[in-house]
């Protein structure tokens, strides 16, 4: 007999549906989603954009009032609870779940871009144009995007572990409003719905990328129809991986992906021809970033239609991106955090991923910065899928490292998708810590159609409007959730102070 928290709840059935509309709009008719989901998505960054800036940054401003508060020593689970993963699995989990993807592709073309193609601040190709690029990118990938992440995960183990919630979103809300109704489902299907097209933008930018480098390495071209076969592919993988759990699939692909990852790193640091470039260029940028982050954060660019264009292409693209993931990252970090101090785990998921995320940019993108600049290859003249490509073309033995760079990209592509698939599972049976393999098996069928869907209708573009819309709505939840969170807080140290209080009392009568 099933337990009520594995029966599938209709949050699953609402999310699912509205997924199958717009799966079935992309199919019949995918030019009308196309320029329904541009015109929508083209108003929202537009109408809200210093709105996303003001979110994050406050996200962020509390994290670190988290840090320095009393309320750091409050554990994410009951006072007797150790954590369940070393250091070790714990950061390559997170990591692997929080970045993925993105890191992959984006490690040059980002970069690139900003430098060779459209700088955000001076002339492209230029010295300042390689400083400005990666003081750039330090923002998009550093700790504004993870405080997304840990405000989310820090409120679902706080509720979930230590007040015995569900774990759902709806679950983080209870002390301001009644989430036992309808409005606790309506939150709920918006969370899964945030969750499937964030992650499809990951399986997206994964599927062209893999794309990009077998078109590098062979005379296959880039095209829709192998993109949908890759993600065929890759879906009987991650399917195979979600069913054999969270303990061996996902953590044991998570430290094989991190250890693929540090070999490529180390070889682009080695034969890359631009290690001490790169050495300089981490230590100024980091400084740069500290230095300058309150005007990155609010920068918007109010009388600069171009600079402006720029912010909502990247800055506000990428927070959209970053709270569309978040229920997914947020609530799979939580699962995986139990037991660890709000302190130890707030500064762990802000620093840590950030500065291997800058070291990862430093130099990958880094050396493909001094390569153009030294004349060696025109990367921005590539493909953003095939920019990677291009500069290992440079290295020895560089039909090995692009294989090695499609097997991290498709092992990413797994790990991202298999986490997924368990939180959304989660979300999806009243928070169940080991939901059934039959809800697993289905969520990642929605996902791999659902991508295949948008890659058919509008490309990668369709794909990152789609994810934008979904995240608009979910970002208030957050704020609300930050409010939930502070006020249970507060109520716990007050509850907790009387107590004190009165145990001193009882001990001075004696």
């Amino acid at each position: 007999m099933k337990s009520k928290h594995s029966r599938i709840q209709p949050v699953f059935y609402w999310a699912v549906g509205i997924l199958s509309l717009v799966i079935i709009s992309g199919v019949i008719l995918p030019d009308i989603l196309q320029v329904v989901t541009e015109n929508v998505q083209s108003f929202i960054i537009n109408t809200f954009g210093w709105y996303y800036l003001i979110a994050v940054t406050l996200f962020l401003l509390v994290c670190l009032f988290l840090i320095v508060s009393p309320y750091g020593k409050i554990k994410l689970g009951k006072e007797g609870d150790k954590p369940e993963y070393g250091y070790l699995s714990w950061f390559a989990m997170l990591f692997s779940a929080g970045v993925g993807i993105g890191l992959v592709f984006y490690g040059v073309a980002e970069p690139m871009s900003h430098y060779g193609i459209n700088s955000p601040t001076v002339e492209v190709g230029t010295v300042e144009a390689a400083r400005e690029s990666m003081r750039f990118v330090y923002f998009h990938y550093g700790i504004h995007a993870w405080a997304i992440y840990a405000i989310i995960a820090v409120c679902l183990a706080y509720f979930n572990f230590r007040k015995g919630k569900p774990g759902l979103i709806s679950g983080t809300l209870s002390p301001i409003m009644n989430t036992d109704g309808i409005a606790g489902k309506v939150i709920d299907t918006f969370a899964l719905i945030a969750t499937v097209t964030g992650i499809v933008t990951s399986l997206g930018f994964g599927a062209v990328q893999m794309n990009g480098g077998i078109s590098y390495l062979t005379d296959l071209p880039i095209t829709f129809w192998i993109q949908a076969v890759i993600i065929l592919i890759i879906t009987v993988f991650f399917l195979t991986s979600t069913m054999t759990g969270l303990n061996k699939g996902i953590r044991l692909l998570s430290s094989f992906n991190m250890l693929l990852a540090l070999i490529l790193l180390l070889f682009i640091f080695i034969f890359g021809g631009a290690t001490l470039y790169s050495l300089n260029l981490f230590t100024n940028t980091l400084g740069t970033y500290i230095n300058t982050l309150p005007e990155l954060s609010f920068r918007i660019a109010p009388g600069s239609p171009e600079s402006r264009e720029w912010i909502n292409d990247w800055t506000i693209f990428y927070w959209a991106w970053w709270i569309a993931w978040s229920p997914y990252v947020g609530t799979f970090i939580a699962r995986v955090s139990r037991g660890r101090t709000l302190r130890e785990f707030t500064i762990a998921v802000l620093l840590v991923p950030s500065l291997v995320g800058f070291i990862w940019f430093s130099f990958v993108g880094g050396t493909a910065m001094w390569l153009e600049s030294q004349g060696i290859i025109n990367i921005s003249s590539l493909e953003a899928e095939e920019m990677l490509f291009g500069m290992l073309g440079t290295m020895p033995i560089s039909t090995i490292t692009s294989i090695l760079t499609v097997i991290l990209i498709a092992v990413f592509f797994v790990t991202s998708a298999d986490s997924a698939i368990f939180v959304l599972s989660m979300h999806s049976t009243n928070g169940s810590l080991n939901p059934p393999n039959g809800i697993k098996l289905i969520w990642g069928i929605v996902l791999s159609v659902t991508a295949i869907a948008l890659l058919y209708s509008g490309g990668l573009q369709g794909i990152q409007n789609v994810m934008i819309i979904a995240a608009f709505p979910f970002s208030i939840i957050l704020l609300f959730m930050v409010y939930s969170l502070l006020k249970s807080l507060r109520l716990e140290q007050i509850r907790s102070n009387t107590k004190l209080r009165l145990k001193e009392k009882a001990g001075k009568s004696k």
